[in-house]
């Protein structure tokens, strides 16, 4: 098998997991856990530093192009202990000069009124959960804002000087039967438009295991009706002037989120926080190797900044290394050039040229020169897609049948933006 050689490292970027919410929602299988009492913030963001601190002989020299502050509902904290972590954070680390810095923030009213002093921090991106504006759909979704805050909330980040504004929406929902379900789906699309956000995530709610859906499922509208709501959906914001970039993400020209765009294509990311996943190339030792951290936020506390902190290592093995882009860099729109393959992984994609032909043959993924992409099918299809790229010296077919992929999740913890 041929060795990995990086000639250059990929961009570099940081996910920050702060893991208390308000409420768990019963569809959500994050690593989130409902705050008890005072949430620990001091205790919390010395452990975020001792983590940070620990995890630098990995990344010695490389810059920050981004960071990521996720949960949970990191809005729950203060703007003091938000201050400190970004203080301890530009103290450890190089940060790019035009650097994204997003907070995720929940709708709700006591965050509200923190979303001035965030901005003042030097947080220049903010995404909020607002899922839906309907009350209806919002109850039987287990949020706990309301349609009128999540106006409010928008109307309030703009005034706190946020013009970098995503909106997470979600679409086939439950309890309004299937006409319903579109109605509301295309009404949230609207009632976001009107706010003029620069970026939308616009994804289906789907029952993951371990969920209180997983255990009690809602009815939800069938495959045909979901794929209504998709075209129903893209049809809307591609006339309001929005670009489709990824499955789940739509932007403005020129908004696309610089932090999960490196995501999917194989960029590193370190993790920090109860849970937290990262990725790390090292050119010292031609490696790839995927990092998390202990889930539960009290042992995570006990441990942070030590070797057991750790949750497990796992490096990249070079035959998995077409698979693992390929989920990642497929789930884009655009697809990828083949020259940045071979820079983000150190490795020729001559190995996969007979994934390549027979995906393409299956008319899931289309070539122009150097660049790759998923037709309109294959994104709909992406794990039929990535069966093509499971081992080099495999065939398709047979790979398929032992082993299947789900798609990659949406965020580094689970990322989503």
């Amino acid at each position: 098998m041929t060795e990995r050689r990086f000639t250059a490292l990929p961009p570099l970027s940081l996910y920050v997991h702060l893991p208390w919410c308000v409420r768990k929602c019963p569809y959500c299988d994050f690593n989130s856990h409902e705050a008890r009492g005072e949430i620990p913030e001091e205790a919390y963001v010395d452990a975020l530093l001792a983590d940070l601190a620990a995890e630098l002989p990995l990344i010695w020299g490389r810059q920050l192009v981004s960071v990521f502050i996720g949960g949970g509902t990191p809005s729950l904290f203060s703007a003091r202990a938000l201050d400190r972590l970004l203080g301890g954070i530009r103290a450890l680390t190089a940060l790019a000069p035009n650097v994204e810095v997003t907070l995720e923030a929940n709708p709700g009213t006591v965050e509200q009124g923190r979303f001035a002093d965030y901005r003042a921090l030097g947080i220049n991106r903010l995404s909020l959960g607002v899922q839906s504006f309907d009350d209806d759909a919002l109850a039987a979704l287990g949020r706990i804002h309301s349609g009128a805050e999540a106006h409010r909330a928008i109307d309030i980040a703009r005034k706190a000087g946020f013009d970098e504004l995503n909106l997470d929406l979600m679409y086939a929902l439950p309890g309004a039967g299937v006409q319903g379900a579109r109605t509301v789906s295309l009404a949230d699309v609207d009632a976001a438009l009107a706010h003029a956000p620069e970026h939308l995530s616009c994804y289906e709610l789907t029952l993951e295991p371990n969920t209180l859906f997983a255990r009690f499922p809602p009815e939800l509208p069938d495959d045909d009706a979901r794929w209504d709501m998709q075209a129903a959906i893209a049809e809307r914001l591609v006339g309001a002037g929005f670009e489709r970039y990824e499955i789940s993400a739509w932007a403005r020209p020129g908004h696309a989120s610089l932090h999960n765009t490196n995501y999917w294509r194989f960029g590193d990311y370190v993790g920090i926080g109860a849970g937290a996943h990262g990725k790390i190339s090292r050119a010292d030792e031609q490696s790839i190797t995927r990092r998390w951290k202990t889930r539960h936020p009290a042992r995570y506390l006990e441990l942070a900044g030590s070797p057991e902190a750790l949750g497990g290592a796992t490096p990249i093995p070079v035959a998995d290394t077409g698979l693992e882009f390929t989920m990642n860099a497929l789930r884009l729109v655009e697809g990828f050039e083949i020259p940045l393959f071979e820079r983000h992984t150190g490795v020729p994609i001559s190995r996969w040229n007979g994934a390549i032909e027979s995906a393409a043959a299956a008319g899931l993924l289309a070539r122009n020169g150097l660049a790759l992409r998923a037709t309109p099918r294959g994104l709909d299809c992406l794990n039929d897609l990535l069966q093509h790229f499971m081992e080099p010296d495999e065939p398709a077919a047979s790979a398929a049948a032992t082993r299947r992929y789900p798609v990659i999740p949406l965020r580094a913890e689970r990322p989503r933006d």
